[in-house]
């Protein structure tokens, strides 16, 4: 119940009432000037008429009472969990709680900002202690807010730059955990490219610095490089100096950079000692030799299809006119160039990345010694695939020549003529060339039919795709460094041109070209892992029907087996939730994949040590305080209610602010000069005003 208080409720407008009073005090003044006798009774009956018209009324109002709300915010993000850090924060909070219950009218909220690979830090903002706040006071009037209480190591990233955009005027204290004057080594990536292209060198620069060490003499820490797992380099480098490193791409995709230093003489975390960066490798346009034995129909499909890749460069020769075709044309009459065998074979032959015969026939274009060169340029590393023809299964065959060392699969001499529609073998159906190829779904493929196939004996690699009776169609081998593909049928070229519904030539023959290239994403054997909504989700691409569990290294060290399922022949997947922030190590079966949850550098370890220097301008803005505590009680300063415009921190003491904030639950009225009393006095203090003048 509150007190009685006067208010003024006028009847009229008030412009209207301040007319009526001049025009009523000036007719007085007249009368008063005259000398008139019942001035004063009249002059009474001008103030009783403007009290009725203001209608003074006693009015109480029945209140209740509302808490004011006090938030606490705790920081549980990643660097929270250094140390004795999470242990003396959770201690500073039961004390902050339990002198918070020894205060009447605080309705205390406690809001946490997660840590880990969900938490605050997954879009690299690092820790947001005053996102949270906002959130926790988001439906509190700011009238009732006593105050904000943040329980943290410091390491805030978003602290207001003024304390208008709080949205609340009341203090905000700190209780910072941790030491001072804290150090720690970390690493900062100054110049990482996006992009390189593959095998041409790329600089990298970055520094090592250990933060709150005072140096007296320079300092060499060791540092290590790796590529998608494979450590490329170690050197050592100066702490506090820029260091820039040259580094080569092996492959065309993501390439993910580690860069780890040694640990200092003072760490807090080793989290903040490794740096990762991703860079797309592209391929410097590929150079493609195709080397068509004779004109055929299909000569134009391999030769469009090379062609509308932009980033190839093709070099296409046609065998047009045989040594031995001698019909008499003088030379300087024809119209066609010579071969440069030995240019393309000899001198400019590792140039290139593919090799394509196409229907070849040994005619004596290419000499022995040339084909064996192509041979050695395939241990080596490079990549030739063979399209047969008729040829292939005669003496002149390319199989009769030094490259049979390298071909996986030799004919038998006859060839089969008639209807057929490609199959995928079991083999194939694991092998990522021809793995989910449009069209091979269910018991018979969806495309058209070829109508030749190079009977031949496969001696090793991997039959892909087969005609009927099991005949080999493609098959695919390794062979030294470099990869070797037979496609035996020079029948592909149907497809393209929509015969009985075509069928996938362009898909299929982009594939088998990129699996010769060394393609990461089309390798037989492939272990990759990616972050999935907070889960690690790693994928296995093998040709063997089981595979062992993976095992996971986490971005704290700890290390977890994972068990992959089969989710389709010759694939495997497992699962894992992603909790922590960083980077994952996967390792399988001799390979190994990287990745990372969160951002590659999160900003929530760039500094890792206790600070109050982030926090003091805003708790000096709103009237409050920073203090360092521990896991001793005295360390935690006392809490008080304060009113407002008193001081709301001391050395030792914590104010928060009393607004006395209540609800009005029913208000009571009393009028102080009712309209009949009101209207007696008027006309009585009229009537003596007459009495008073008539005598």
């Amino acid at each position: 119940m509150g007190a009685w208080d006067i208010i003024f409720e006028p009847s009229v407008p008030p412009a209207l009432i301040f007319v009526l009073a001049a025009a009523g005090i000036a007719v007085i003044a007249y009368s008063a000037f005259r000398r008139a006798r019942g001035t004063p009774w009249r002059a009474a009956a001008l103030a009783i008429t403007l009290v009725a018209l203001v209608n003074p009324t006693m009015r109480q109002e029945d209140r209740q009472s509302v808490p004011d709300v006090a938030a606490i915010v705790v920081d549980r993000s990643d660097s929270m969990d250094i140390g004795k850090r999470p242990a003396e924060a959770q201690a500073a909070l039961a004390r902050v709680e339990a002198g918070l219950k020894a205060i009447k009218g605080i309705e205390t909220r406690i809001v946490h900002v997660e840590g880990g690979a969900e938490g605050a830090d997954e879009n690299g903002e690092g820790t947001r202690a005053f996102a949270a706040l906002e959130q926790a006071l988001s439906d509190v009037p700011r009238e009732r807010v006593a105050g904000a209480i943040l329980i943290t190591d410091g390491e805030v990233h978003d602290v207001p730059k003024n304390a208008q955009t709080l949205g609340f005027k009341a203090p905000v204290h700190s209780l910072i955990v941790g030491r001072k004057n804290e150090r720690d080594r970390r690493l900062t990536v100054l110049e990482a490219p996006r992009f390189g292209i593959v095998d041409e060198p790329m600089k990298l620069a970055f520094r090592v610095d250990d933060t709150g060490a005072v140096a007296t003499e320079k300092i060499q820490a060791p540092v290590s490089i790796s590529i998608d797992g494979q450590e490329t380099m170690r050197t050592s480098v100066t702490v506090g100096e820029k260091t820039e490193v040259t580094l080569s791409l092996k492959h065309g995709g993501p390439n993910v950079i580690e860069i780890d230093v040694a640990p200092g003489s003072d760490e807090l975390t080793l989290l903040n000692n490794r740096a990762v960066v991703v860079a797309n490798g592209i391929r410097d346009r590929l150079r493609v030799l195709l080397v068509s034995g004779e004109p055929h129909p299909g000569e134009r499909t391999w030769r469009n299809l090379l062609k509308a890749d932009p980033s190839v460069d093709l070099v296409h020769f046609t065998i047009l006119r045989p040594p031995e075709k001698q019909d008499g044309t003088p030379i300087n009459e024809l119209s066609l160039i010579a071969f440069p065998t030995r240019e393309l074979f000899v001198e400019k032959l590792d140039q290139f990345d593919l090799i394509i015969f196409d229907r070849f026939k040994r005619q004596g274009v290419l000499p022995l010694e040339y084909l064996s060169n192509i041979a050695r340029y395939v241990e080596d590393g490079g990549a030739v695939l063979d399209a047969a023809g008729p040829a292939f299964a005669t003496p002149f065959s390319l199989y009769r020549t030094p490259l049979a060392a390298v071909l996986p699969a030799q004919p038998t001499g006859d060839i089969t003529l008639g209807g057929f529609k490609p199959e995928v073998t079991d083999t194939g159906c694991k092998h990522p060339v021809t793995a989910d190829l449009p069209g091979a779904e269910g018991s018979s493929p969806q495309w058209g039919r070829w109508f030749r196939v190079i009977d031949s004996k496969v001696d090793r690699g991997e039959v892909v795709m087969s005609a009927p009776g099991g005949r080999p169609l493609m098959v695919l081998d390794h062979a030294g460094k470099g990869r070797v593909a037979q496609l035996l049928s020079d029948q592909i070229w149907l497809w393209s041109r929509g015969f009985e519904g075509g069928g996938p030539h362009a898909e299929l023959l982009r594939r088998l070209a990129h699996w010769l290239m060394k393609e990461p994403d089309l390798e037989e054997e492939n272990l990759a892992a990616s972050i999935e909504g907070g889960t690690l989700a790693v994928r296995r691409r093998t040709m063997a029907d089981t595979t062992p569990p993976a095992e996971v290294t986490m971005p704290s060290g700890k290390t977890v087996p994972l068990a992959l399922e089969k989710t389709a022949p010759g694939r495997f997947e497992g699962r894992l939730a992603a909790k922590e922030l960083g980077l994952y190590r996967i390792a399988q079966g001799g390979l190994n994949a990287v990745t990372a949850a969160g951002p590659l550098n999160p900003k929530e370890f760039a500094d890792v040590r206790a600070t109050d220097q982030l926090l003091k301008p805003i708790a000096s803005a709103t009237g409050g305080g920073t203090y360092w505590v521990g896991a001793d009680a005295d360390d935690t300063p006392q809490l008080r209610g304060v009113r407002p415009g008193h001081d709301a921190a001391g050395s030792d003491w914590i104010g928060l602010r009393r607004n006395e904030q209540y609800l009005v639950r029913a208000v009571h009225q009393v009028p102080l000069l009712s309209g009949p009393i009101a209207l007696i006095l008027i006309l009585g203090a009229l009537a003596l005003a007459w009495r008073r003048e008539g005598r």
